[in-house]
């Protein structure tokens, strides 16, 4: 084995992405800095004088949507194109997310759940289009590189987005929709105006019959199944730090301030180090970064379980869980780019949207296995986790072949 790979790093990297990759990558940029429709829909709806629980599931329908989004957007892909997708999800929800105040009162509220759920799918079906382009903008040996620098722009965005949101709040709530659809309309012109018409173009002949055999392709393959299993049980139990976290440590009589700082511990370590350990990772087999990564967050989630009133364990298992997500998470999410192009929309689509399904359904797993395990269900988060690390090794492994 010779150094050479070892020495491809962040600069490295940067060096070697094209302009049509940065512009696609500050386009997500801009995007995730106006997405706040999941993170306030129901604070907005309730200030409308909708109740509580026609609110909750408004963003339930949203995120039901979202997850289709990500399958309609793997579909689209291999029918017209990535940069196509692209375009056509963030110009369809630019116009859906604007129009979501003059539809949120009592009287409006049936209209509101069909734009709401339509929203949710265009919102996301951008993502595998996003991730698609991406790998094929990116040389191949610095794609995983290349999914961090994506990941990199979406906790960028997350960090500043609530500090726009707080400041619209402020002037006017129905800013905070405006705002949103602004940015995806902007992001819609990027793409159109900066990237060229035939990036992400599937025009081999494979192609041609991709679109007949539809998903049929991947359920065929049973180790990217497994590995789907490992991205639903990953989502699952990561957005427990966000859920059963903050459960257990006013529960602990600690004040809402400790979360919020190990929330920035999290958000700092991610954005500052994230691009140095990939550069690390990136050259490790795919299995193996996956699976000690996943290994090392699932170690950190049961570390949560230790802490009896104590902060050290918290900061220091937070550490550990963000430490394992940075290993893990850019090598899983390129992944799926690893396919041939006739089948590849469809591999990223089914993987996010499994990762999204996660997402979905972690907070009420995390609310009810809190109240029933207490501390305990630190150690069943941990024991998933080593369930999922396995699925990782057992369904990343080079050999994969989806023909």
């Amino acid at each position: 084995m010779t150094e050479a790979p070892a020495r491809q790093g962040v600069l490295d990297t940067l060096r070697a992405t094209p302009p049509q990759a940065r512009y696609l990558l500050g386009g997500v940029l801009i995007n995730q800095l106006g997405a706040f429709v999941q993170t306030f829909l129901v604070l907005y709806l309730v200030h409308k004088g909708l109740s509580a629980g026609q609110a909750g599931l408004s963003l339930t329908v949203f995120s039901g949507g979202a997850v289709l989004g990500m399958l309609v957007g793997g579909e689209l892909i291999d029918r017209i194109g990535a940069r196509n997708t692209l375009g056509l999800s963030m110009a369809c929800s630019a116009v859906l997310i604007s129009s979501i105040p003059w539809l949120s009162s009592p009287d409006g509220y049936f209209a509101l759940l069909v734009f709401v759920a339509v929203a949710g799918a265009m919102t996301q079906a951008y993502r595998p289009a996003a991730a698609a382009l991406l790998s094929d903008l990116m040389p191949s040996e610095q794609r995983v590189m290349a999914f961090s620098l994506l990941r990199i722009a979406l906790n960028v965005g997350a960090a500043i987005g609530p500090l726009i949101a707080a400041a619209l709040i402020l002037v006017n709530w129905d800013l905070l929709f405006w705002l949103d659809g602004l940015t995806a309309l902007i992001y819609a012109a990027l793409v159109v105006r900066l990237l060229p018409r035939n990036a992400g173009r599937r025009g081999d002949a494979a192609t041609v019959e991709a679109p007949r055999a539809g998903y049929g392709v991947l359920l065929r393959d049973g180790r990217y199944l497994v590995y789907l299993v490992n991205m639903l049980i990953s989502a699952a139990i990561y957005v427990q730090f966000m859920v059963a976290l903050p459960l257990k440590i006013t529960a602990e009589g600690h004040s809402a301030t400790l979360y919020s700082a190990v929330l920035a511990l999290s958000s700092i370590v991610l954005i500052t180090c994230e691009l140095a350990v990939t550069a690390r990772v990136q050259h490790w087999p795919a299995h193996v970064a996956a699976g000690v990564g996943t290994t090392l967050f699932a170690l950190g989630l049961a570390g949560y379980g230790l802490s009896s009133g104590s902060v050290l364990p918290i900061v220091v298992s937070t550490v550990v869980f963000v430490s394992g997500v940075m290993t893990s998470g850019p090598t899983k999410f390129a992944h799926p780019a690893k396919f041939p192009a006739a089948v590849k929309g469809r591999y990223i689509g089914a993987s996010q949207a499994m990762f999204g399904l996660g997402m979905a359904i972690g907070p009420a797993v995390g609310v009810a296995g809190w109240n029933l395990l207490g501390n305990d269900f630190w150690l069943a988060c941990g024991v998933a986790g080593l369930v999922a690390a396995a699925c990782a090794v057992a369904g990343m492994r080079e050999s994969v072949n989806p023909a």
